[in-house]
């Protein structure tokens, strides 16, 4: 593959619940799905060689779906992180999560704590979920921390200090599935200059091969960041 690889690619995996609709299932079904390719995506991008994967697992916004639904996520994502270990520490892959997980049920925080503490030493990719995150939000609780330490100059350099994952580099390449053309409140401080790919292909549908094609497609573009070459 000629060009350069995207560092930080992101994904907005969308399209879950209207996959199960459409097939006449439960939409728990279609998250059921989506997690299986999660997992393959995971691998693919580290078997790529890209450095940070970041995947918007659950919004801010998605506490307005039904109860059963929000309680069905998490125990998803409970069950996917203590069953997917092995494919983490297999590929070397880094675990971290970032968002309001104060918020989150205890079991899930804990759950988190462990997968990132067994993954700690792992010196591949970084997989970063995004969970109760919301981009506005993160700008928010960064400046009220600002606030709190009494920080009177408040630059870019500084402000990155105070996100929820100071170390995380800015999105080369954000990837959206489901034909939705917005980027709904992910990662706004880290994604400036992020270049944008949008699929209609629903995520339980998305593939190794498309994804591929992202990466392909990013690596033909000409990224000037407001210069000129």
């Amino acid at each position: 593959m000629k060009g350069k690889l995207p560092v930080h690619v992101g994904i907005i995996m969308d399209g879950n619940g209207r996959w199960a609709t459409k097939r006449g299932l439960p939409r728990i079904e279609g998250h059921r799905k989506g997690a299986e390719v999660t997992e393959k995506i995971v691998k693919a991008a580290s078997n790529l060689g890209i450095k940070y994967l970041s995947l918007y697992a659950f919004s801010t916004e998605n506490w307005k779906r039904p109860k059963e639904e929000v309680e069905f996520l998490f125990n998803l994502m409970y069950e996917y992180i203590n069953s997917r270990l092995s494919l983490f520490l297999e590929n070397n892959v880094k675990f971290k999560t970032i968002g309001r997980l104060w918020e989150l049920p205890q079991y899930l925080q804990e759950g988190f704590k462990s997968i990132e503490e067994k993954t700690g030493h792992c010196t591949g990719m970084t997989a970063v979920f995004a969970v109760n995150y919301g981009g506005r939000q993160e700008i928010i609780d960064a400046v009220n921390r600002l606030i709190k330490d009494g920080v009177q100059n408040v630059t870019p350099e500084v402000l990155q200090k105070y996100v929820y994952m100071p170390e995380l580099p800015d999105v080369d390449l954000i990837i959206r599935t489901s034909g939705e053309m917005r980027i709904s409140n992910f990662l706004l401080w880290q994604s400036a200059y992020a270049e944008l790919w949008f699929t209609k292909t629903l995520w339980p549908d998305f593939t190794e091969e498309e994804f591929l094609e992202a990466i392909e497609d990013f690596k033909r573009r000409d990224r000037k960041f407001g210069g000129i070459k």
